[in-house]
């Protein structure tokens, strides 16, 4: 029976792929800044270890493309790529790509991937694995900027505030006080976050995200 291997994700057309060259997928450079899972991770019911990893790739003809050799957790844990080594199927050296998790199907036992061909795999940029220290350093620029747009927004809400009326200086300072909470939530997270070592900043992420998230509802809720 024709089962969707796991969640909906980032799509990765192989054909737009093939057609249109595509810059290096690095993990952890994306927008939605992906993390490595390990083999342990279980996706939907699928032991990752078992059933996935190291199991081979075929076409809808039967032809072999590829062997899973890793995957790609977006932040909700849900799988979003299969990162498929493809080079000793295709005539290459080492070539692996990542192939979003809702193009490749569990078909009788087997791992298919329709429309696959050495020609669509060899067009698709090789993966490559960011280093943790860059994801880093990315996700606090990204922090860095969202503080950044805060700390705008608030000294236009405060010389609003000075400017205006009895009755719109009582509802801009609220939003002032909600603001500014939100703001020193973020800039303290963060603070923990890059006085943390490689290894622990992880522990922060999370907070730091929904700070973050929090402080740019704030700024889009504010008077204009």
């Amino acid at each position: 029976m024709k089962k969707t291997l796991l969640i909906a994700a980032l799509g990765l057309a192989v054909s737009a792929m093939a057609a249109t060259p595509a810059a290096t997928p690095v993990a952890g450079s994306t927008p939605v800044s992906l993390t490595i899972t390990e083999a342990s991770q279980i996706a939907l019911g699928w032991s990752v270890k078992k059933s996935l990893l190291g199991k081979t790739v075929y076409n809808e003809k039967g032809e072999k493309v590829g062997k899973v050799e890793d995957l790609i957790v977006a932040p909700d844990k849900n799988v979003s790529y299969v990162i498929v080594g493809a080079g000793g199927f295709i005539g290459m050296g080492r070539h692996d790509v990542a192939i979003a998790v809702t193009q490749i199907q569990e078909q009788g036992g087997r791992l298919v991937m329709a429309g696959a061909t050495p020609d669509s795999i060899k067009a698709m940029a090789a993966f490559e694995y960011a280093t943790d220290t860059a994801r880093r350093d990315r996700f606090i620029a990204t922090a860095d900027q969202d503080i950044a747009k805060a700390k705008v927004k608030l000294a236009e809400l405060e010389k609003k505030s000075a400017e205006a009326t009895a009755a719109a200086k009582a509802q801009i300072d609220v939003q002032i006080e909600g603001l500014k909470r939100d703001l020193k939530s973020a800039e303290d997270g963060l603070a923990r976050l890059k006085a943390a070592s490689i290894k622990k900043w992880h522990e922060f992420e999370g907070d730091v995200s929904a700070a973050t998230s929090r402080l740019r509802k704030s700024i889009d809720s504010a008077v204009g």
